[in-house]
């Protein structure tokens, strides 16, 4: 991977690592589904000049949208809702193995012992972080989490396989197509949107606009170009750094507890990411590849 690649994974990882701390702050004024919604109504005024029809490709957008977005980020907040920050910076990254287990059996990606080595060693640390005993209170939110995370390797997939649509035009149909399906839930789960939108304060509206632009336009936009670049079996895996981030968040700024069990995790998801990243297989880039061709 090339170094300036690299860095936009470590970017992605912190912003996403801190962004469940974020999202569980402004879910105290919003609730989460009103909360996803306006993030999305968000993204979409800001991204409104990309937003173009691309004919023949837009089933694949449309899937991709409801996929990463609507689906996706409902089981997300409705999980980050009733569990902390930590157990779900940590169970929301079993979109990794789902996304590499679906590349091998769909795109026929090849993974060496390396990379299996890596990723048993990342998902281990996982594992072992995710049998804290406190994690078994918030076995509903966690469930949700899975959901969310399954959500997001099945989307892996179209976006690898999406050609010609620039990053900010795919972030934008998502945000359209995410948008309709978030208030609709909204409408019939929640209640008191309208109190919460009149008494929400700054620094809950802060977390929307951060959500928008940090998560969804930096991290997942980044996301879908790295997808475009290299194989999914290569990038997801990279992405269970974030849960390290996450639990470190939580512990930071939500008091949230740190145990030695989180310190052993946390070590084999760093190693594990590291031979990832260092042990790959030389490919070229899919923009190189194209050039070519």
């Amino acid at each position: 991977m090339a170094p300036r690649h690299l860095f936009l994974v470590l970017v992605i990882a912190l912003i996403w690592g801190t962004n469940f701390v974020i999202a569980k702050i402004g879910m105290g004024e919003f609730p989460p589904f009103l909360f996803t919604g306006l993030r999305f109504a968000f993204l979409a005024i800001v991204l409104a000049p990309f937003l173009k029809w691309h004919p023949g490709r837009m089933a694949t957008i449309v899937r991709i949208g409801v996929l990463a977005g609507g689906f996706h980020f409902a089981f997300f907040f409705a999980g980050l809702a009733v569990s902390s920050a930590s157990v779900a910076a940590i169970v929301v990254q079993l979109n990794a193995p789902f996304a590499t287990l679906m590349s091998v059996v769909f795109l026929k990606e090849q993974v060496g012992w390396r990379r299996w080595s890596g990723i048993g060693l990342a998902v281990g640390g996982v594992t072992v972080i995710s049998f804290d005993p406190a994690v078994f209170s918030y076995l509903g939110g966690m469930a949700l989490m899975a959901l969310s995370a399954l959500m997001y390797g099945i989307s892996t997939i179209f976006m690898r396989r999406l050609r010609g649509v620039g990053v900010f035009e795919l972030q934008s149909w998502t945000a359209v197509l995410s948008l309709p399906i978030l208030l609709a839930m909204s409408l019939i789960f929640e209640h008191g949107q309208i109190q919460a939108l009149a008494q929400a304060s700054w620094a809950g509206w802060t977390t929307v606009v951060y959500t928008a632009i940090f998560a969804s336009l930096v991290g997942h936009g980044g996301m879908y170009y790295l997808y475009q670049r290299y194989e999914v079996s290569t990038v997801a895996p990279m992405m269970l750094a974030s849960p390290l981030i996450g639990i470190i968040s939580g512990v930071l700024f939500l008091d949230e507890a740190l145990t030695i069990r989180v310190l052993i995790g946390g070590i084999s998801v760093l190693i594990g990411v590291g031979i990832i990243a260092l042990r790959q297989r030389p490919q070229k880039p899919l923009e190189a590849i194209n050039e070519q061709s």
